[in-house]
């Protein structure tokens, strides 16, 4: 299932914490050899998890992480406007209505549901811009992202590529919209109606004195 939770409520989920962030060491840094700082616990993280970024988390049957991805605005520092403008023609991206994506990792532990749980982390990136109401969503990706996006129905347009092959990386930006959310549950078999429980489960709101309070 999906979980949607702000960093400074990390604490009250230590398995999915730890689990997260040693699955973006393992990923990050061991299989992809990208400068990240790990530290001596095995966590990878940067300055922006300091910034109370929303995460989006897959857990799995058994508590743990499945694999996540961090969702930022681009009203505040993102990681393409600070360091990969060169992928934007040097334009710096800033609106309410988009929010960065970055750091999507699916755990090693989720074996068999890896495609299942990649595909359930975009269905929720959508939900949550939907309920947010935003419009797109940008980030950079590698290579390798490509035919999972394609495969699951949710291809960005390409702003920018930097490098050739398995060594490309684009920027790109991700329609959010009803449409967007039909084209991923049409792909890979997901009910509409499960993404936003998702979200009204981890956004719970209640009625006191007629009035809805989150």
């Amino acid at each position: 299932m999906i979980k949607y939770i702000y960093a400074d409520a990390l604490d009250a989920f230590p398995t999915l914490q730890q689990g997260m962030f040693k699955d973006r060491a393992t990923q990050f840094k061991e299989r992809l050899n990208w400068d990240v700082t790990v530290n001596c616990d095995g966590f990878e993280t940067d300055s922006y998890d300091a910034m109370n970024p929303l995460y989006v988390i897959y857990e799995l049957a058994d508590g743990t992480h499945g694999g996540s991805m961090r969702i930022l605005p681009t009203t505040g520092e993102t990681m393409v406007n600070d360091h990969f403008t060169h992928l934007t023609d040097g334009v710096a991206v800033s609106s309410p209505l988009i929010w960065e994506c970055t750091r999507f990792v699916v755990s090693p532990n989720a074996g068999d549901e890896a495609k299942q749980v990649a595909a359930a982390l975009m269905l929720a990136g959508v939900e949550l811009g939907i309920q947010f109401g935003l419009d797109s969503s940008i980030g950079v990706f590698d290579a390798r992202m490509v035919h999972i996006y394609r495969r699951v129905g949710w291809a960005p347009e390409i702003l920018g590529t930097s490098g050739e092959g398995k060594s490309a990386v684009s920027a790109g930006l991700w329609p959010i919209d009803y449409d967007a959310k039909m084209d991923i549950c049409n792909k890979t078999g997901f009910d509409p109606a499960l993404p936003e429980k998702w979200f009204n489960d981890s956004f719970p709101v209640t009625v006191n004195d007629g009035v809805m309070v989150a």
